[in-house]
């Protein structure tokens, strides 16, 4: 990567101007944080499996025509992505209780929601990503009703493409969390999925043996977690560079 001043450094991203005004460029790093960036650590090679996974993914999405502000994969660490006004709010999907809704309403870890949940969290570290509802996004004007619908709608047939291709290759899709923007500045803006599809914002469970193949192996001191990320990608028939 070129020295040059980012815009913004997430907790596994940083992300820097593009070549062009409405393009910018997201930088996959090696850090791996959880609960809230208390648990940190650097794992070598982890920047690289979630940028050719996230393109792998980002790219079969566009097809279902949902759009997205993945351009093209620039490096091994880099994509370049289209500049988008990033709507403070975090959409939470939940197809298996797993991780804080456990503790939150006291559910078995494992167990099959009635249907699939949809929740909702504003996007601000220093709160803890407080759950919100529809009625404090329009409240708040983080997003418009209209915004809302198109986010769920678009949100909804992910799960169920995510769903088809992880069990495809013998994985469970738990959960996952999304983010959306804005494309363009007028009232005519479009929604555009954002951020990244990974091992690190997914939760990924062998079928047959259960077994977390997702960031829960850091959270939970299981260890192999680049194990884990490089079988996720080869049962994607995702090709990685030698991670050394």
């Amino acid at each position: 990567m070129k020295k040059k001043k980012p815009l913004y450094e997430g907790k596994a991203k940083v992300i820097f101007n593009g070549p062009e005004a409405d393009t910018l460029v997201q930088y996959f790093k090696d850090d791996a944080t959880a609960f809230n960036a208390q648990k940190k650590d650097v794992i070598t090679g982890k920047g690289i499996l979630n940028n050719y996974i996230s393109e792998h993914i980002m790219l079969a999405i566009r097809e279902l025509g949902i759009p997205n502000h993945f351009i093209s994969r620039i490096s091994d660490r880099e994509q370049l992505i289209h500049k988008l006004e990033i709507i403070p709010v975090e959409v939470v999907v939940r197809n298996v209780a797993a991780g804080s809704i456990c503790s939150r309403l006291g559910l078995e870890e494992g167990a099959m929601l009635n249907n699939t949940l949809v929740e909702f969290c504003l996007k601000n570290d220093s709160l803890g990503d407080p759950i919100v509802a529809p009625e404090h996004i329009f409240t708040f004007g983080w997003a418009t009703p209209d915004e809302l619908e198109t986010i769920v709608e678009d949100t909804l047939r992910i799960n169920d493409f995510l769903t088809g291709l992880f069990l495809g290759i013998g994985v469970r899709l738990i959960d996952f969390k999304l983010e959306f923007g804005r494309y363009g500045t007028d009232a005519a803006a479009e929604i555009m999925l954002a951020d990244e599809i990974s091992p690190d914002n997914c939760r990924l469970w062998d079928v047959k043996t259960n077994e977390k193949m997702d960031k829960d192996r850091f959270r939970r001191d299981l260890g192999g977690l680049l194990e884990a990320y490089q079988e996720i990608a080869r049962r994607l028939g995702v090709k990685i560079p030698q991670v050394d």
